[in-house]
């Protein structure tokens, strides 16, 4: 089974957080992680939480440490993962293992929940959409890239 590399982002926490500070790691590259597991704790400046891992696979970075402070929805960690539901994720470094001679480079967009939505709400597919810039956190796709891409195609 191919495996590809993922980005994962800092975690959103709502519109009033911008950032996020590492307080502790419970893993480290190379280690294999299972859906769920704690990955480490996250601080913003209402809570501590734990972050857990989004898929089962190998942790292949990790893009801060304890102490650090990273902007919500900046890279994380990368994870290597044959998890198909996590796609919109695939790092633009693509396959990192697989067949004979590993894979293709990804071409995908990576899309926000947001941009996604406002795509689909506009009857496009964004597994389809070409020639839309992307500007948002991490090279994805924000919302406000799909309202000026859908102004261009309507003017």
């Amino acid at each position: 089974m191919d495996t590809f590399l993922i980005d994962v982002p800092m975690p959103s926490m709502g519109a009033t957080v911008n950032e996020l500070t590492v307080v502790s790691l419970k893993t480290q590259p190379g280690a294999h992680v299972a859906k769920g597991q704690k990955i480490g704790e996250l601080e913003s400046d209402k809570s501590i939480f734990e972050f857990e891992s989004p898929c089962e696979g190998t942790i292949r970075a990790i893009h801060a440490g304890p102490g650090d402070s990273k902007p919500a929805g900046s890279l994380f960690l990368q994870i290597e993962t044959a998890d198909l539901s996590l796609q919109h994720l695939r790092s633009k470094a693509g396959v990192v293992a697989g067949g004979p001679g590993g894979g293709a480079p990804a071409a995908a967009l990576v899309w926000t929940p947001r941009a996604a939505k406002l795509a689909q709400e506009a009857g496009l597919d964004p597994a389809k959409v070409t020639g839309i810039e992307a500007t948002g956190p991490g090279g994805r796709v924000s919302g406000d890239d799909v309202t000026r891409f859908l102004e261009k195609k309507a003017g």
